[in-house]
């Protein structure tokens, strides 16, 4: 190998003095460095060592204007940047893109049209190959106007017209097993504690809740209560539901705040969980799901899982223009922890 080109100082180093220094054409560099074209395994190592002993640094926007990409994603969420899960979202989606050799810009919009449209412009300007739009909770929403120059991939959201890719959390499925995890567990007196609000989340969980019940021969109770899903919601709803159904053993509840409360309705009454009260949750937000005494079991929303899977839809998206857009229901993992025992009675 030429040691004069690793010898080279001053000025940006370039494709040519690469391909000089490994002793092979300027394709074959290309080729080696992009993943493209046929270049065998030795070779293509050569180029990669070769590059990084000189400090090589491919000229991005020379590459986007040939090949009309720039290797760059955009990612818009409404207010997900601000919230305990954006963490999980934002690194599944780093993770995958830098796997996939691309990067990944992160806007936020504060569910502002106005930041929103400007955001999406200011990512157009920056020629990114598609765009990621992430909401703070699960819903049905228009996939973002403004943006025409590259597939658009929903996250924890869908489009009601169905021509975007999105991937959402099986709410149905979680309010089924759920449900089967206290029937199997003895229960037959359960009461879903949850939300009055129409959301995909909301209905879904309620939907799965009835179909184990009805399935087991037992009348489904839905117990729902206005305002946010937070602790004090939780400790509403149990007022609610004890005040109709007071030989209750068990709840499923919407998420683990209102869980929260939950737990503190039963300390207040003198009431053990699990020994008089099992309980059942969404998020696995461990701020409180690994923090109460005992723990919280709950279900924990795919949040890592759909970001990956976002960014990988929409680097297929991108190599295969014409590719059918995939809409995707993300089964969400059980954390057992002590919050359900079988009842005493």
């Amino acid at each position: 190998m030429p040691s004069s080109g690793l010898e080279r100082e001053g000025g940006r180093v370039g494709i040519r003095e690469v391909a000089e220094a490994a002793g092979v054409s300027t394709t074959t560099v290309s080729h080696a460095l992009s993943g493209r074209g046929k270049v065998s395994a030795a070779t293509a190592d050569r180029v990669r060592t070769v590059a990084e002993l000189l400090g090589y640094e491919p000229n991005r926007l020379a590459s986007a204007l040939r090949n009309r990409r720039s290797g760059v994603l955009g990612f818009v969420s409404d207010e997900i940047a601000t919230t305990p899960f954006a963490g999980r979202i934002v690194l599944g989606a780093q993770e995958a893109a830098s796997s996939a050799g691309m990067t990944l810009m992160v806007v936020n919009t504060g569910r502002d049209p106005v930041v929103e449209a400007r955001q999406i412009e200011v990512l157009r300007a920056q020629q990114v190959d598609a765009l990621l739009y992430a909401t703070m909770f699960h819903r049905i929403t228009p996939a973002p106007r403004g943006f025409a120059s590259g597939p658009v991939v929903m996250v924890n959201s869908s489009d009601p017209d169905g021509r975007s890719a999105s991937i959402v959390p099986d709410e149905r499925r979680i309010g089924r097993e759920a449900t089967a995890l206290l029937l199997e567990a003895g229960h037959r007196r359960i009461v879903h504690l949850t939300i009055d609000e129409a959301v995909p989340a909301v209905e879904g969980r309620s939907a799965g809740h009835r179909e184990a019940m009805v399935g087991a021969g037992l009348e489904p109770v839905v117990v729902a209560v206005e305002g946010p899903g937070d602790a004090a919601a939780g400790r509403r709803a149990m007022v609610r539901a004890l005040a109709a159904h007071p030989d209750l053993t068990a709840v499923f509840v919407f998420n683990d705040p209102m869980s929260m409360g939950v737990y503190q309705d039963a300390f207040h009454r003198g009431r053990s969980v699990p020994g008089d009260l099992s309980v059942v949750s969404v998020d696995d937000l461990e701020l409180i799901s690994a923090q109460l005494l005992p723990g919280l079991t709950t279900f924990e929303l795919p949040h890592y899982e759909m970001g990956s899977w976002a960014v990988e839809q929409a680097v297929n998206l991108i190599g295969e223009p014409g590719r059918a857009a995939s809409s995707v229901s993300a089964r969400c993992r059980l954390v057992r922890r002590g919050s359900v025992a079988r009842p005493r009675d």
